[in-house]
């Protein structure tokens, strides 16, 4: 109980802070370690990094939705959550989003356990047919959007653009990893672009008239997220920016924003559970904290699952608490929030990856700019993730 507390806590941080992830927790805790199993066990440790990733997956949609930044958990489901906030119905987002996260919870237990009965023996095939995955997800996204020929130059763009600061990220300040090189990525393309083109005037009043989903679109958009954050969870190379492009296929972010909002945090909580299902039957590290928890003796994985849904109470409560104080967004001044907003982005690009992260979040947002003057969805930005893990599934490791 004691690591599912701090878990909890060290989640809750991370997931309300823009450009924070439980990895980063992580490496914090495993820079400790030393000195922290002084005090506490082993298993203690690994509770709090999975509780912590547990955690993280509930409490990022409040920054998502209140403040339209994204993270790489996000990086989709923000243009929704935050139309729905401008709509006045922030709380809704949210409240939907923790629905959506604790139904991943309960899918998440079967189908890891089938997971790790079924898939170890093929592994190798899945391994080998990743990449045409992607790109028959991609070939789909293109050929039905209302401009292929745009959509195929902004995915190839953003690919190109996503090339470019995985193989330079070394480039930037090492502060939160190499990885922190998707804040401003994910952050120009799905942040400071859309913020720059929002409508201005004053926030709407916020108020909370219930959730406007049937029991049946919640059942299926719940379905359809634990299958896709199992599929992206146990894959190798994709993260849950892949999972929320390969569910714009299936529910359209813009024309059931609700649907898409429970179904992309239903994935990003079942890709956590996966991602510890995967480090126990394949021996394979899918994120920051499964590397964590690989560098030392592995507890019972019945302990860490339990931590998991312990954690994923409090995280829901948590979530639902902090979402009733969507009435304070009321009357703020829309222009002056969003610039603050951005201003913030580029100075945590600067701390988190220095100069390299100013460059990308220029070329970001110079990219995320191009969607809606070419009248097509900002889906296609996901080119910027999908693209080097295909290139690197078909061999190209060097790219």
């Amino acid at each position: 109980m004691i690591g599912t507390a701090i878990g909890l806590v060290l989640g809750a941080v991370s997931g309300l802070i823009p450009g924070v992830h439980a990895n980063t927790m992580a490496g914090v805790l495993l820079s400790l370690q030393a000195l922290l199993l002084a005090y506490f066990d082993p298993v203690v440790l690994a509770a709090a990094l999975f509780a912590a990733l547990v955690t993280h997956t509930f409490l990022d949609i409040v920054p998502s939705t209140f403040l339209g930044i994204p993270d790489a958990d996000t990086s989709l489901a923000v243009l929704p959550a935050h139309s729905l906030c401008l709509e006045g119905r922030g709380e809704e987002a949210v409240r939907i989003s923790a629905i959506g996260s604790a139904a991943g919870v309960v899918l998440a237990m079967p189908i890891a356990l089938v997971c790790c009965i079924a898939l170890p023996q093929v592994q190798h095939l899945i391994d080998w047919g990743i990449g045409l995955i992607l790109l028959a997800v991609a070939g789909f996204l293109i050929v039905m959007s209302e401009s292929p020929a745009w959509a195929a130059a902004v995915f190839g763009a953003s690919g190109l653009l996503g090339l470019f600061t995985f193989r330079h990220s070394y480039l930037s300040w090492q502060i939160g990893g190499e990885s922190a090189v998707l804040m401003p990525l994910l952050s120009g393309l799905f942040g400071v672009a859309v913020l720059l083109q929002a409508s201005r005037g004053w926030m709407p009043s916020q108020h909370f008239e219930g959730i406007g989903l049937p029991g049946g679109s919640v059942r299926r958009s719940s379905v359809l997220g634990a299958c896709a954050g199992a599929l992206v969870g146990w894959l190798p190379g994709l993260s849950n920016a892949a999972a929320n492009a390969l569910l714009t296929t299936l529910i359209g972010h813009d024309a059931q924003p609700r649907e898409y909002i429970l179904a992309t945090s239903a994935a990003n909580t079942v890709n956590a559970f996966l991602g510890l299902a995967a480090l126990y039957a394949i021996a394979r590290t899918r994120n920051g904290v499964m590397v964590a928890l690989s560098a030392q003796d592995l507890p019972p994985m019945t302990g860490l699952l339990l931590a998991g849904a312990i954690a994923a109470c409090g995280a829901y409560l948590l979530t639902v608490r902090l979402s009733s104080y969507a009435g304070r967004m009321g009357a703020m001044n829309v222009a002056v929030l969003n610039y603050a907003v951005i201003g913030f982005v580029v100075l945590l690009s600067l701390i988190l990856c220095g100069p390299f992260g100013g460059l990308v979040l220029l070329l970001a947002t110079a990219v995320g700019l191009v969607p809606p003057l070419a009248n097509i969805r900002r889906v296609y930005c996901m080119g910027a993730i999908m693209l080097p893990v295909m290139l690197y599934s078909f061999g190209f490791a060097g790219v």
